[in-house]
C-alpha cells in the first residue's frame, strides 16, 4: 500500500489550471522527486497534499485513508519543511523546537528536542534567536522541526536550500539514511539536480500542471537522450 497516493488531482484559479489531473504515489522507504520549472504546479500540488488548499477534483489518500475525511489523524503522521516558511524569530532555537514538540504532542519532548539539536548540529545555536541565524542555519532548524513527530511521510521543499556544500552533503546523507533504515517516505522538490540524482528513487517532471515524464534519473536521461538530469530539466523547461 502506498504511503501517499494522489489521483486525478486538479486545481484551478479562475481561468488558470495550476494542476491538471495529476497522479502521484510514494511508497514506504521511497524518496520521490517532484521537479519542474517555476510555475509548473509543484507548490500548488504540495499545498493540496498538505491540506492547505482543497482540490477542485481528485483525491489524496495517505496511509490508506482519505485526507479530507481523516485530516487530523493523517496530518499527525506527516511533516513539512521549506526554507521560505518563517519560524518565530524572537524565540531561541530550543524554544522553537519545544513549542512545536508541544503542538505535535511529542512523547518525552525534552529528550526528543535534545536529540534533534545534536543530530542537526544545532547544539551551539540552541540559545540563539531564530532572527539571528543565517539562512542555512534556519534550514537546519526547519528540518529539526519537521522530524520532531517522527513522521512516516516527509514533504520537503528544497531541503538543502541555503546550505553550504558540506552541510548540504550531511543533510542529504541523513535524509537517505532515514528513508532506507527507518522506512520514512519522502516527497521532495528541488532545483539541485545532483541532489535529486543522489537521493531520489523515482522522479516526476511537471510542466503546465501535468506530469510529463517519470522514471529514475538514468531512465529519464536515456528517454530524453540527455547526459544528466540537468539536461533533462532544460529540455522539459524549454518545451
Amino acid at each position: 500500500m502506498a504511503i501517499l497516493e494522489a489521483r486525478s488531482l486538479t486545481k484551478r484559479f479562475g481561468a488558470v489550471t495550476a494542476v491538471d489531473g495529476l497522479d502521484l504515489a510514494v511508497g514506504r522507504a521511497e524518496v520521490v522527486g517532484l521537479l519542474g520549472p517555476n510555475g509548473a504546479g509543484k507548490s500548488t500540488t504540495l499545498h493540496m497534499l498538505l491540506g492547505l488548499i482543497t482540490p477542485d477534483e481528485g483525491s489524496v489518500t495517505m496511509f490508506g485513508k482519505d485526507l479530507h475525511r481523516n485530516r487530523v489523524e493523517v496530518l499527525s503522521r506527516i511533516n513539512f519543511a521549506a526554507s521560505y516558511v518563517d519560524l518565530p524569530g524572537t524565540l531561541h532555537v530550543q524554544e522553537v523546537l519545544e513549542v512545536f514538540a508541544d503542538l505535535y504532542a511529542v512523547d518525552r519532548p525534552a529528550a526528543k528536542v535534545a536529540a534533534l539539536l545534536d543530530l542537526l548540529e544545532l547544539g551551539p545555536l540552541r540559545r540563539r534567536k531564530v532572527m539571528e541565524l543565517s539562512s542555512g542555519q534556519r534550514t537546519r532548524v526547519q528540518l529539526a522541526k519537521a522530524l520532531l513527530n517522527e513522521p512516516d511521510l516527509l514533504i520537503l521543499d528544497e531541503p538543502t536550500a541555503n546550505l553550504d556544500p558540506d552541510a548540504g552533503d550531511r543533510i542529504r546523507t541523513l535524509l537517505v539514511r532515514l528513508a532506507r533504515e527507518e522506512g520514512r517516505a519522502m516527497l521532495i522538490t528541488s532545483h539541485n539536480m545532483p541532489e535529486v540524482e543522489r537521493m531520489c528513487d523515482r522522479i516526476h517532471f511537471m510542466a503546465e500542471g501535468r506530469i510529463v515524464a517519470s522514471g529514475s534519473a538514468a531512465e529519464l536521461a536515456a528517454s530524453f537522450e540527455a547526459d544528466d538530469l540537468e539536461a533533462v530539466f532544460l529540455k522539459v523547461a524549454r518545451g
